[in-house]
């Protein structure tokens, strides 16, 4: 077994400064040949050097402590920032330092271009430059903006602190060639639009960062807003839960994390860290799940149930396969009393129980009609089929209809505006990326609708496989910088190897993939040729792809 990465401390300085279109932020790319999120735009930053804490002697305007306490730290939060203002330095070419009166240093001081090339070579320390010349460390000018460890299964892991800063005047950024190859001052608007559109790829800690930039419309306005409100601690301890009937301890990225902490704040332990069939677990005022015993490599531990209600009226989100035990329990927990059953989409592990259940109960279905093809409920016959931003009453408050193409064409996502919980059905899947399987499955599609949920009010989201997943904007942006991520390396697999089969690039764009699974990564491969196909980017002849010309 390949041991887990190690998770490396590391900091981030978004530079800010005001342009005449309003706020710009220095945005730099990283080389392609980056193990990590290759080609992506990013902010100045890497990991904390063991030397870097020897550059507190070298501080001014807050001490450790007093940044630790900021960081939520014992000890060690200003090495934090001086990574962040040693690594601006190496990959941009600018560094927030003053001299004995306070001045920072001009476009032309030597520190900015001998100085530089010595530190990336390795000829000189941090340290060493800012004695040599003089210079100070003015912590107090950085605010801390957030906090970002990447999840489980990248090939690199960082706990990584993120800083915000007024770019220093007469300097002027440089990307160093190497480690990043462009750089663009841009408005937090402009990259976001920019990002939408795949014109510039952002991963997610730094979609988070833009928008928190693109509410302000000054660096000083920012600043004061930063260095006054700084981001709450991020969990890092385990939460007390039960598995297996014995006491359990869940570590703060395990998949129930989200689950337990919220169904149980006071950490009194009572809360389940595993899903069993049949089981009823409340998960907010009036929603229970319940998850059907038809678990799988497709389905994780079973199709996810969701029953609305609490009285005389209930209504039941995506009713599972046909398991005849699996509708029963559902039928007992509401007293038989079920006026309504709504459909995310009518795969066959989604919606066929909805016959047994309105067969018994009269309930009217609610949904979309199957389209044709291979794993769907053909004989699924809605008695209303909702549109994008219906609102449906129900028991538990109203729900808002989203149509959310990509997995299936007719799928459907429900969002419990009281609660602020999204029904994601397939559409955003815990554990596991959602296949998208052409003709009926649609990548451009898919990503339209994740940035379209990006704009609703959601805290958490119930799918149709799993635990509850927290952060819900957090967990929707990763699954747009994976989606785009793995779309390089499918336009590198074109650039090196086309034209090729599908079968072959799907083996150079999914390498990671398990031999077992190359069948389904096919499906996906060939769902982002076809959007790239559209795109202009992509074409195919005789069954090999190749990229376009230019």
């Amino acid at each position: 077994m390949t041991p887990a990465p190690e998770i490396r401390p590391a900091a981030t300085l978004a530079l800010v400064r005001d342009g005449d279109r309003g706020l710009e932020v220095l945005l730099l790319q990283r080389t392609w040949q980056a193990a990590f999120l290759p080609g992506y735009f990013v902010f100045p930053g890497g990991a904390v050097d063991p030397q870097d804490p020897d550059l507190r002697a070298c501080a001014s305007g807050r001490g450790d402590a007093a940044v630790s306490q900021t960081l939520s730290l014992d000890e060690g939060g200003a090495d934090y920032m001086i990574a962040a203002l040693r690594e601006c330095l190496e990959e941009a070419g600018l560094l927030l330092a003053v001299d004995d009166q306070g001045q920072l240093p001009a476009g032309d001081h030597p520190i900015l271009t001998a100085g530089r090339e010595a530190l990336r070579r390795g000829q000189a320390s941090f340290r060493a430059l800012c004695e040599q010349h003089g210079l100070g460390l003015p912590l107090d000018r950085l605010a801390y903006l957030g906090h970002w460890v990447t999840p489980r299964g990248a090939p690199r892991r960082f706990d990584t602190r993120f800083f915000v800063a007024l770019a220093p005047p007469g300097q002027q950024a440089a990307h160093d060639g190497s480690e990043t190859i462009a750089h663009a001052w841009l408005t937090p608007a402009r990259a976001l639009a920019d990002h939408r559109t795949g014109r510039l790829p952002l991963g997610y800690p730094t979609l988070r960062t833009l928008r928190i930039l693109a509410d302000f419309p000054t660096g000083e306005a920012l600043m004061r807003h930063a260095h006054a409100n700084p981001p709450t601690p991020r969990p890092s301890r385990p939460w007390p839960a039960r598995k297996g009937g014995t006491a359990w301890q869940v570590e703060p990225d395990a998949p129930a994390y989200a689950e337990v902490s919220r169904l149980d704040p006071g950490r009194q332990g009572m809360a389940s860290a595993e899903i069993l069939p049949g089981r009823a677990v409340r998960l907010a005022p009036g929603v229970t799940r319940v998850t059907a015993a038809n678990p799988g490599v497709m389905t994780g531990p079973g199709t996810n149930s969701y029953l609305l209600g609490d009285g005389d009226d209930h209504v039941v989100i995506d009713p599972g396969p046909e398991l005849p035990e699996h509708q029963e329990r559902l039928l007992a927990l509401a007293g038989r009393r079920i006026s309504r059953i709504l459909v995310t989409h009518t795969h066959r592990d989604h919606s066929p129980g909805a016959a047994l259940l309105s067969a018994r109960t009269g309930a009217r279905l609610v949904g979309h009609p199957a389209p044709a093809g291979e794993g769907q409920d053909a004989g699924f016959a809605p008695d209303h089929r909702p549109r994008h931003g219906e609102r449906l009453e129900t028991p538990a408050g109203p729900l808002t209809v989203l149509h959310t193409p990509g997995h299936a064409s007719n799928h459907l996502c429900y969002l419990l505006e009281p609660a602020r919980l999204l029904f994601s059905g397939d559409h955003v899947m815990q554990g596991s990326t959602v296949v998208i399987n052409p003709p009926d499955g649609d990548m451009a599609a898919y990503l339209d609708a994740l940035h379209t949920l990006l704009e609703r009010p959601v805290d958490f989201i119930a799918p149709g496989h799993g635990f509850l997943i927290g952060e819900a904007h957090a967990a929707i942006d990763f699954l747009i910088t994976h989606r785009l991520a793995r779309e390089h390396k499918v336009c590198r697999a074109l650039k090196r190897h086309g034209p090729a089969s599908l079968e072959a690039l799907t083996r150079h764009a999914y390498d990671d993939v398990p031999e077992a699974r190359q069948g389904i990564a096919a499906r996906s491969a060939l769902a982002h040729l076809l959007k790239l196909k559209a795109e202009g980017q992509a074409l195919e002849r005789g069954g090999q792809w190749a990229l376009r010309a230019p």
